[in-house]
């Protein structure tokens, strides 16, 4: 599968953002602080809800 980025929503506070799906970092929401997904070294896992894919 190839890498894409992804719209998130946060299931706490409900903002928004983009992220990479091969994130090398993990990746948190800017509103509450919430973990919105985690490196596991090649893929990341989402930890929040995709809205949708981008590109």
């Amino acid at each position: 599968m190839r890498s894409t980025f992804l719209q998130v929503k946060c299931p706490d506070c409900g903002e928004e953002r983009i992220l990479f799906s091969n994130s090398a970092k993990d990746v948190g929401c800017r509103g509450c602080g919430r973990k919105l997904a985690e490196s596991k070294g090649g893929k990341a896992v989402v930890l929040a809800q995709v809205v949708k894919k981008l590109g």
